[in-house]
């Protein structure tokens, strides 16, 4: 190695520490101001599983939490030393700090009315508490690391005078924002597209180590400005005005209070206008990185969400020692998320397709490794199998299994509807075979409901329908079922007459 660069590698050892001092320094320094906060936060959580949410959250944090008639939305209060808990939720995806709530808003009659009084709503707000816990924050969020290589390449992107990126949602529908890492997407499914983002995650950090150090030294000498960016999300049908109308006005507003520069892909602060009917909430975003995006490097065509796969698992109330299954797994979502959360119960991926067995079984290696840099030292390994099998045929006894959990498939980007009328009754009836009668269970995800519901229904004997939970599937309206296993012993039906005897 050279003298210079070993002179640049102290110089950057030398930024490095100076810089985690600083921040140690900073974080004291706020934490002294923010002594006994208590600050209400605002979660995004997948639609249909809010009182899932709320439950976790009185059982992790102690807080009451209250679901808002805004779906995919619950509140809940915490003392800002709690802060640090919240971003470990398994069900929520974003999180943002609440600034005001104005529960019954009055709109004015026109659209210049409206406008002007967001304009003059920002310099009114309580900024102080929400931006305090802003900055506590950003010690401990999961960062986009390649938000702004994404957005670039971005074929086409809003800007209104750099306050924009929201959409509109009417007849409940939002359009997909065009960055494909935008973390507000309402789609449940990864895109196979953020493949290279995600797996930076648990990849290469320190690689970008010396741009970080050359950009705080140039701050050091410059003063400091936030960068940030409104987003709006409304729905309702009686608003005279547009999300984009509303994010431009505001922000232009939040500007001139504040003297920030506007940007639309490198922000610091992500101011948020959500608007439901009346109902207006300010607040401030606390995640870049959707909390969502966990555990998975290796993506499929139909990757669940985490968040998802986690209240799949929630809703079948799993025991210490069960053993739990996917058989139908894909990128493995559901298995990984319940080895992750309950250690004390086995969980077996399967599924009758090569490539997707292989892609599960890589994701469980990376998780590995990442809990293995995270803790220093070797890791145990995760109570979790990956298995190439026929969901028609499982190489499993009969009434061995306590919980099955899988995402069936849609016949929209695998399979096929028609398949569905066949493969829909063969897999229930598997899967009454292998789950233990009176105390299995079952938690099976479909968009195909009349399929399943005729499947359901050539199987009465075997299953009970206990509980149905709607979901939004990357805009399809989709159902996830909660089945109880009768006790009624299985027996095939070449097997009826007395012909042979169960497996």
């Amino acid at each position: 190695m050279s003298n210079t660069q070993e002179a640049a590698d102290q110089l950057l050892d030398v930024n490095l520490h100076e810089n985690e001092r600083s921040q140690r320094e900073i974080e004291s320094d706020v934490g002294k101001k923010s002594e006994h906060l208590c600050v209400t936060i605002g979660a995004t959580v997948p639609t249909g599983f809010e009182q899932t949410a709320a439950d976790e959250v009185r059982e992790k944090l102690g807080s009451s939490c209250r679901i808002s008639k805004d779906r995919g939305k619950i509140y809940f209060d915490i003392a800002v030393e709690s802060l640090a808990q919240v971003h470990c939720l398994r069900s929520v995806d974003n999180l943002f700090v609440v600034v005001q709530e104005f529960k019954d808003y009055q709109f004015k009659n026109t659209k210049e009315e409206v406008l002007k009084d967001f304009e003059e709503l920002a310099e009114k707000l309580p900024w102080s508490d929400p931006l305090k816990v802003w900055q506590i924050n950003t010690s401990f969020k999961k960062k986009k690391t390649k938000r702004k290589k994404i957005n670039q390449n971005s074929s086409k992107e809003k800007t209104d005078n750099g306050q924009g990126d929201e959409s509109d949602e009417k007849d409940g529908k939002k359009k997909l924002g065009n960055s494909a890492s935008d973390s507000h997407i309402l789609d449940y499914y990864e895109n196979p597209a953020i493949k290279e983002e995600v797996s930076t995650l648990v990849g290469d950090v320190l690689a970008s180590c010396k741009d970080e150090t050359d950009e705080s030294l140039r701050e050091e000498t410059e003063p400091q400005v936030w960068k940030f960016r409104v987003t709006c999300n409304r729905a309702g049908e009686k608003h005279c005005f547009t999300s984009n109308e509303a994010a431009r006005d505001f922000g232009g507003a939040v500007q001139d209070y504040f003297k920030w520069k506007a940007d639309m892909t490198n922000f610091d602060v992500e101011v948020l206008l959500n608007i439901h009917d009346n109902e207006v909430i300010i607040g401030i975003a606390l995640t870049e990185e959707s909390l969502h995006r966990r555990n998975i490097t290796h993506f499929g065509p139909t990757t669940l969400r985490s968040t998802l796969a986690y209240g799949m698992l929630r809703l079948c109330e799993p025991k210490p020692t069960d053993i739990i299954v996917d058989p139908m797994c894909g990128t493995g979502a559901i298995p990984i998320e319940g080895a992750t959360e309950w250690s004390n119960c086995y969980h077996i991926a399967g599924d009758n397709n090569p490539l997707a067995v292989n892609r599960a079984s890589n994701n469980i290696s990376s998780l590995l490794t990442k809990n293995q840099i995270k803790e220093g030292k070797t890791s145990w390994g995760l109570p979790i199998d990956a298995v190439q099998w026929d969901i028609c045929n499982l190489p499993l006894r009969t009434g061995s299994v306590d919980i099955i959990v899988t995402d069936m498939p849609f016949g929209k980007r695998m399979g096929s509807k028609k398949r569905n009328w066949n493969l829909y009754p063969a897999c229930l009836q598997e899967m009454s075979r292998v789950c233990r009668p009176e105390t299995g269970r079952a938690v099976l995800l479909t968009q195909d409901k009349k399929c399943f519901t005729k499947a359901l229904s050539g199987l009465g004997h075997m299953w009970r329908k206990v509980h149905t939970v709607w979901v939004n599937i990357g805009g399809l309206h989709a159902a996830v079922y909660l089945l109880k296993r009768t006790s009624q012993a299985f027996v095939h039906p070449s097997e009826q007459d007395g012909g042979r005897h169960p497996r």
